[in-house]
């Protein structure tokens, strides 16, 4: 087997660090939940229900998993939840191996 140079360690490494992101991005519905945080400052599930034809249970389980990978903040307003994007820390990281990726294979 051949070994691995440090820079295809580190593309690998970030491959594998990015990969619950793809997962979270490789939906549909998923999606379409970013798209529309991106037009607004926030939203709740109510809110978002109106726009994509889910339940709110639904909904919600997208909303953590978009959670979970860091691309949505939820901010608790009384008794309701507002989420918002937040893709910063996503784009770095995906940045970081689009380089490794390009330095790795080009």
């Amino acid at each position: 087997m051949k070994r691995l140079t440090p820079s295809t360690e580190e593309a690998l490494e970030l491959f594998r660090q990015c990969t619950p992101l793809f997962q979270a991005l490789g939906d549909r519905i998923r999606q379409s939940i970013i798209l529309l945080l991106a037009e607004h400052e926030s939203l709740n599930v109510n809110q978002i229900a109106e726009q994509i034809p889910l339940s709110r249970p639904a909904i919600s389980h997208h909303l953590k998993i978009l959670r979970e990978t860091g691309l949505v903040l939820v901010n608790r307003k009384g008794t309701e939840n507002f989420y918002s994007l937040e893709v910063e820390e996503s784009i770095k990281l995906l940045k970081k191996l689009i380089q490794a990726v390009e330095e790795t294979c080009f």
